[in-house]
């Protein structure tokens, strides 16, 4: 199974330092020769960055920073892991290396998701609710 991985901050106005980005290097490094890590991208500041948004039909543009938010988006990861649970760990050992920050897993649809199973589970939660 395939996990998008959204990783959260609370922002960051200046770059990572040489000794950071060499850990990170190596981490996705060792990421990628394990399977694990499918692709990997960091995001520039909020400052350099837009929000779409449509309502009622009606467009529009906020450009950054987005000062109204406690956290951004720092980057992604396509993760390859056997389990919600397998996903949820790479996501802690990450985390244990970043050392601050949140990441949303979200199971990606690949040809073998089978719709009536994600229809029962989406009730399933919707009913606990």
């Amino acid at each position: 199974m395939r996990f998008l991985s959204i990783y959260k901050l609370p922002e960051r106005n200046t770059p990572p330092t040489v000794e950071e980005m060499a850990r990170m290097g190596k981490l996705v490094e060792d990421w990628m020769k394990s399977g694990r890590l499918l692709a990997t991208e960091g995001c520039m500041p909020s400052a350099l960055g837009a929000r779409v948004r449509v309502e009622g039909g009606r467009f529009t543009v906020s450009d950054g920073p987005f000062t109204e938010s406690k956290e951004v988006v720092g980057g992604f990861a396509i993760l390859e892991a056997s389990s919600k649970e397998e996903a949820i760990a790479y996501a802690r050992e990450f985390l244990q290396f970043t050392g601050e920050g949140e990441c949303e897993l979200r199971q990606l649809c690949d040809p073998n998701c089978m719709p009536e199973n994600v229809g029962a589970e989406a009730e399933a939660v919707a009913l606990r609710k």
